[in-house]
């Protein structure tokens, strides 16, 4: 297995890992988007369709590919996303991604519906942590999650925004991968054809969504949790409630799923610290805009008052270059670490940082910038009618 990771060069090679040792109805869990998945195909075309315009020569003898992210110093200008289930992956698998943001001296960002609590990331994964919190209808719950992430001392509190409901998820529906869950001829036959997927099961016990267990007192199944959640998400929450969580929170604060400057500039004006552009990875609304390309009207709107991250659709180190000349401070990756921790655990989720480093630096070398915060937006060839791309 060790040989496999260090032989995997891409994301795209660990994902092919990860799709081999996983079964069917767990990868497309992970990989998956809603629908059509035309948002899912089009967060990477947004990048392909960027275009390097190298400087040359420079000295770029020495390389510095560190920055802010959220004001405070990252060594790379990346942070973990929070994503949700991970121990379906491979058991623990969210203190291992954890512990690997650690060691590249990165954040890592912990979903509300993670296969770990609170308290044991920041007790076996001690860094950089933001949590990342659903709106709940239920807002004594939600506030709970929040307390005990201030009293874990997690650095930044996210909010995610996008999601009043679930996305029509198809590939979820072919692989009889529902919640709450059940067992059919289909899945049944799809995860014996995996059984080290299955012996790490067994092994280590079906995994268990920590911080969501006193949402439904009497539901300890995963399937029966998820299914509650599922069905009581705010779909009725405001901008006010924004601001009463900015008036209670006095860390940095977050406010994730953003594609429209009007609602970044809400966000600015509420007196938020950060947003993160993004679709959800292309997980929710079919057909919405490319995070990639709602980010310069979005950098523009905010004029600086926020930090501005972008979520959904990175592969490649060269689009951390790409996102950072558009004007993102920074990006949070979420299924190449995935896809590394379902490959090989913690050894793969290190293995997935380490080729996105690796291809920054290079990169960076290739288009003659020798600073993260030197990259602007003169290192991308001119867009045809995108004049306004590049931040004034």
């Amino acid at each position: 297995m060790a040989d496999e990771i260090s032989r995997s060069y891409s994301i795209e090679d660990l994902r092919r890992l990860a799709r081999r040792r996983l079964p069917r109805a767990v990868f497309d869990f992970f990989d998956g988007g809603a629908e059509d998945e035309s948002t899912l195909r089009d967060n990477r075309l947004a990048f392909d369709r960027l275009k390097f315009l190298p400087k040359s020569p420079v000295d770029v003898s020495t390389i510095d590919a560190s920055t802010a992210l959220l004001g405070c110093p990252s060594d790379l200008p990346m942070a973990i996303a929070p994503t949700g289930a991970i121990g379906f992956g491979w058991p623990r698998g969210d203190i291992a991604i954890a512990k690997a943001a650690a060691a590249f001296g990165i954040p890592f960002s912990l979903s509300t519906s993670s296969t770990a609590s609170i308290e044991a990331i920041a007790r076996e994964a001690p860094g950089r942590l933001w949590f990342q919190a659903y709106v709940f209808r239920d807002k004594a719950f939600l506030n709970t999650l929040i307390e005990r992430a201030r009293a874990a001392d997690y650095e930044a509190l996210i909010i995610t925004v996008d999601m009043p409901v679930g996305g029509k998820r198809e590939r979820d529906f072919r692989n009889d991968f529902d919640l709450p869950f059940r067992y059919t001829p289909r899945n049944v036959l799809d995860f014996a054809r995996s059984p080290r997927w299955g012996l790490r099961m067994l092994r280590h016990g079906m995994p268990v969504l920590e911080n969501l267990i006193d949402f439904v007192p009497d539901t300890k199944s995963v399937s029966g949790i998820a299914s509650s959640v599922g069905k009581n998400y705010d779909d009725a929450f405001s901008w006010d409630f924004i601001q009463s969580i900015r008036d209670r929170w006095p860390r940095k604060l977050i406010i994730k799923g953003i594609l429209r400057a009007t609602d970044a500039q809400r966000v600015a004006a509420i007196g938020c610290d950060g947003l993160v552009v993004s679709n959800h990875g292309g997980r929710q609304l079919d057909g919405a805009l490319a995070s990639l390309d709602a980010l310069p009207a979005i950098v523009s709107a905010v004029a600086g008052r926020v930090s501005v991250l972008l979520d959904s659709g990175v592969r490649r180190g060269a689009d951390i270059i790409k996102a950072r000349a558009l004007g993102a401070e920074g990006v949070l990756i979420g299924r190449p670490a995935l896809y590394g921790v379902a490959a090989g655990g913690e050894k793969g989720a290190h293995r997935a940082l380490e080729i996105l480093s690796d291809e920054l630096v290079r990169t960076m070398r290739l288009c003659g910038v020798s600073s993260v915060d030197d990259i602007t937006a003169d290192v991308l060839a001119p867009r045809i009618g995108f004049e306004h791309d590049a931040p004034s």
